[in-house]
């Protein structure tokens, strides 16, 4: 019988580009609809579905919705995470991909306050939640199915093709808000521009359809299966939860992945959500030039991820992910003081530079996380990292940011905050072994 290693094997790197390029293509539609979320919570959705509180309340009230998604989140990754585990990682991939896109077709469709009241903001926070229990698994999956198929020592950028597909979509979301509000005016945006690239997200179902006649699922998932229908034992142990299993025995490095990632997640969404609003409405600045802002700093992004990825696959994950770490922290400063000249060309170098040093961490990610799990629990524990980290970063950071600046009238607390979140990421990650040399498809412990 041909083993999955062996599979794997003949597999050429056209047909491995092949299969990373669909993880990217789902990645980047989904993190698209994810994203639309947080650009209409800055722009829209405070006088849309919080118009009876002033301007300060409504945009908390609206970025506190926002911040349900990522409570979602590590639900999202135990759900997902048990099916990606005992199913297979591509059926929990597509499976993820249609939550998400039935979730924003029906948030472009949902009726604002004025016509059906508080059942508006009601229905927008339960959408909300589904599209973060879809994001919760997506990234899993869509990170599983590059890495697990990837040559060892091209593990980090293959994976980061699903990593790319957060400023694709980020940038596909701007570009989209950045159109419709300089070809129609402001009640015409209000009343149906801002629902066109949700109900666009029906595209998904189309990609959904696509992956599924064109993917196999990976080597690692099906070694798994060979190894259950061959031996009795695995095929006992391959029936527990493996999300109670991974929390049961790897619980400390869960928390410190959780801990690592924080900083990412934290500092992305202060970069594109907060600054957002606090370029338009603190600084000034017109909101066509601060989306053009978060757009180039996107394009640059995309081959960054790739470049720092691939350096990983020589130097490590845990050295370019402190380096990211250290420059995110250095970077603190800076970020406000450049955005407050008030210029396109300094909020563009200021969000830019900001997101290059995210890159290093983000980049490797992928990769860092899938090594550190064995195959049998990968998708759950990948996921609940990566999900943790997400809560406790973007649920809170841009409200936060919103908060402290009201309350302190600058950005120095905002800048210490970030300072803050990068030392916890530097200790999470020296308290981490290096993975880059692990197996995929080892079924003994991984390091701690």
């Amino acid at each position: 019988m041909t083993t999955a290693r062996e599979r794997s094997a003949t597999l050429d790197e056209r047909s491995i580009r092949r299969i990373a390029g669909l993880s990217l293509v789902g990645a980047s539609v989904e993190w698209f609809d994810f994203f639309l979320f947080g650009t209409a919570a800055a722009l829209v959705f405070p006088r849309l579905f919080f118009p009876g509180e002033n301007e300060f309340a409504g945009l908390l009230a609206s970025f506190a919705v926002l911040g349900v998604g990522f409570v979602a989140r590590p639900l999202g990754g135990i759900l997902w995470g048990h099916f990606g585990d005992r199913a297979g990682r591509k059926k929990a991939f597509l499976a993820a991909l249609m939550t998400m896109a039935v979730a924003s077709v029906l948030i472009g469709l949902l009726p604002t306050y004025a016509a059906i009241g508080i059942a508006a903001p009601i229905l927008l926070t339960l959408l909300r939640f589904t599209q973060g229990l879809a994001v919760g698994g997506q990234w899993g999956g869509a990170v599983l199915l590059a890495t697990e198929f990837a040559p060892k020592h091209k593990r980090g950028f293959y994976g980061s093709f699903a990593q790319i597909g957060v400023p694709i979509g980020v940038l596909l979301g701007v570009v989209a808000f950045f159109l419709l509000g300089i070809s129609m005016d402001q009640a015409a945006f209000d009343a149906y521009g801002w629902r066109i690239p949700f109900v666009a997200s029906v595209v998904l179902v189309a990609v959904a359809i696509y992956a599924k006649n064109r993917l196999e699922d990976t080597p690692a998932f099906t070694r798994l299966q060979q190894l259950a229908a061959e031996d009795p034992q695995a095929q006992a142990a391959q029936q527990r939860s493996p999300v109670l299993e991974v929390i049961r025995h790897h619980w400390g490095r869960i928390l410190l992945a959780g801990g690592a990632f924080t900083v990412v997640n934290t500092t992305f969404y202060l970069y594109i959500t907060f600054m957002l609003s606090y370029g338009t409405k603190t600084v000034g600045m017109s909101q066509p030039e601060v989306l053009i802002a978060i757009a180039i700093a996107s394009v640059v992004q995309i081959p960054a991820l790739a470049i720092f990825a691939a350096i990983s696959d020589r130097i490590g994950r845990r050295t370019m992910y402190i380096a990211g770490s250290v420059a995110t922290a250095l970077w603190a400063y800076p970020l406000f003081l450049l955005a407050d000249l008030g210029s396109l060309w300094s909020m563009t170098v200021s969000i830019t530079v900001a997101q290059l040093a995210l890159s290093m961490m983000y980049g490797p990610l992928a990769a860092f996380f899938s090594e550190m799990f064995t195959a049998k629990l990968r998708y759950s524990g990948a996921s609940l990292g990566y999900q943790l980290g997400a809560l406790l970063g973007g649920a809170i950071a841009p409200l936060l940011a919103v908060y402290l600046l009201q309350v302190t009238g600058g950005t120095s607390a905002i800048s210490i905050y970030i300072i803050v979140v990068s030392v916890l990421a530097i200790a999470c990650t020296l308290a981490l072994t290096e993975t880059y040399q692990n197996e995929m498809e080892d079924t003994e412990p991984a390091s701690t």
